[in-house]
């Protein structure tokens, strides 16, 4: 029959302690996972109004940094953009994202296709590092409850 009050022992975590640690773990990552891609800072939405716009200036793709012109209508005037891509042909038409609040003569817009910073590996990467955290917590909670170990002298 094991003592309580032996110092040498120390408190030895029952599975009840165990319980408590690995079911707040399971709520955290549950509540993680309904919290959705933007707890972990992803966001899908597009910041602006998909327009269709011309190009007026094509830009050739041998250098880095290539800007293309391109005219679209926005707000009912008529207004140019800059468009970091290259390749496309003087005349061709796509679908470009401007920002929302854009004024003014060279507006910066992008390709409603490419999402800046969207990465669709970022949350189960994001979700796997919770989980191995909650396991991280849940076996320091384990350490501190089971008490420093003394060698047993015969």
């Amino acid at each position: 029959m094991r003592k309580r009050s032996d110092p040498a022992r120390g408190l030895t975590p029952g599975w009840n302690s165990l319980a408590v640690a690995a079911g707040v773990g399971l709520l955290v990552i549950f509540l993680a996972w309904l919290a959705g891609p933007g707890l972990f800072g992803i966001s899908n939405e597009t910041k602006g109004t998909t327009v269709r716009a011309e190009v007026v200036e094509p830009a050739p793709c041998t250098g880095g940094g290539a800007t293309e012109k391109v005219k679209f209508e926005f707000g009912g005037k008529p207004m140019e953009g800059s468009l970091n891509a290259c390749g496309h042909g003087k005349g061709e038409r796509l679908e470009v994202v401007v920002p929302d609040g854009a004024s003014g003569d060279a507006v910066a817009v992008h390709a409603a296709e490419a999402t800046a910073g969207a990465s669709d590996a970022r949350r189960p990467l994001g979700l796997a590092l919770l989980v191995f955290s909650c396991f991280a917590g849940g076996m320091y909670v384990f350490l501190v409850l089971r008490g420093p170990r003394l060698p047993v002298t015969a």
